[in-house]
């Protein structure tokens, strides 16, 4: 059974992180609810296709962090579009996030993982049926150090080396297996200091997906967006583990692309080469990877291929994807929710965030774009 309006709103005061205000375009007649779209959402520009002339009130996300600033940069081109409602997005991490969403304090969410079993009935049974889950986010994860005297070059780690790393197994800068791979940089005699989220993320389901798939006799961890390592350093959400590696030297982590700043960054070890991160190599290995076994018209989730040996292809990648409802309890939600995602979805929307002083993400495709639309627009208020 869906929860009624009112519960799902409870939330939205404590929640202002990310808030833009949207000023409300058109007649405010109720009558133009059920109209054509008009200027304000029939384009994929702007959202809202077909569910009404004006886009106003209030909605509430949550979760994902690594979305942050592409966040930003989607709620500004919508507001330019749409000024008149309040959207928010708080970004409290993926967990968070679907746990938000599902019991109805949200009305989307951003997770960089796929729903489960569990999550998806629960989210099913809170949305009175469908349940869509887009993928809208790509972007690479980088691994990020602090060694100031390299954080202007790429170290080339295999997956077995990082792995290692992260596993507390290679635990000095000069490690046979890292000078090996690294013919051309003169490495430290300094100690690793691994960094991980302390929250439940879904950066770190993605990174240790990652490690499992192609280092499988090193990683003996099963994924999880909880770390499995006791005792190492830690950071809640991607701001928290970037302030405890720019601390200190030696510090080695995972994060979001978007946010590596001055830190260095690693090339990764694929087949025979070694690729640094960026928008391209993140799409190439979307591209060669499969849909999940139960994707569905409206749940477009991928099974990426972690273990890639495909050349140009960075492995480590996150696929952050949007979460809403089929229905709605209002007219109001269902506008603003469809509205502001197929902004997102958008070649505008898309670019935007791809854009390097936003999030350097990676843009869907073109082919993607169209399920997303088509999901997006089975959104109504009933």
């Amino acid at each position: 059974m869906k929860l009624a309006t009112g519960r799902r709103m409870a939330g939205i005061t404590a929640i202002s992180a990310l808030a833009l205000t949207l000023a409300a375009c058109g007649s405010d007649s109720s009558a133009d609810d059920t109209t054509d779209s008009g200027d304000t959402g029939s384009s994929e520009e702007t959202g809202g296709e077909d569910m009404g002339a004006e886009l106003s009130g209030t909605v509430a996300g949550s979760g994902a962090s690594s979305q942050e600033n592409a966040v930003q940069g989607w709620l500004a081109g919508f507001m330019e579009a749409n000024p008149g409602a309040t959207v928010t997005y708080d970004p409290t991490g993926s967990g968070t996030g679907r746990e938000q969403f599902i019991n109805g304090t949200v009305q989307f969410a951003g997770s960089d993982a796929a729903l489960d079993g569990e999550e998806l009935a629960a989210a099913q049974e809170r949305c009175g049926g469908t349940v869509i889950e887009a993928p809208l986010y790509i972007s690479p994860i980088a691994v990020v150090y602090n060694i100031p005297d390299l954080n202007d070059t790429n170290i080339n780690l295999g997956p077995d080396t990082i792995a290692g790393i992260f596993a507390g197994e290679i635990t000095n800068w000069n490690d046979p297996a890292i000078v090996e791979a690294n013919p051309d940089i003169e490495l430290p005699d300094l100690e690793i200091v691994p960094v991980n989220r302390s929250d439940d993320s879904g950066t770190t389901e993605n990174f240790t997906e990652y490690l499992a798939a192609a280092a499988p006799e090193v990683w003996t961890h099963e994924p999880s967006g909880l770390w499995p390592v006791e005792g190492t350093q830690s950071g809640a959400q991607t701001s928290g583990v970037l302030g405890v590696v720019e601390a200190a030297e030696g510090t080695i982590a995972y994060v979001d692309a978007s946010r590596v700043g001055e830190l260095g960054s690693v090339a990764v070890g694929v087949g025979d080469e070694f690729v640094p991160f960026s928008p391209e190599a993140a799409a190439n290995v979307v591209d060669v990877s499969p849909a999940a076994a139960d994707a569905t018209d409206t749940i477009l989730t991928i099974d990426l291929a972690r273990d890639t040996q495909e050349s140009g292809a960075y492995p480590i990648v996150l696929v952050s994807y949007s979460l809403a409802c089929g229905t709605y309890d209002s007219e109001e939600h269902a506008s603003l929710v469809q509205g502001y995602l197929t902004y997102v979805a958008s070649e505008e929307g898309q670019n935007r965030a791809a854009q390097p002083d936003v999030a350097g993400s990676a843009p869907i495709s073109d082919g993607m774009r169209e399920r997303v639309n088509a999901a997006l627009e089975t959104i109504s208020a009933g």
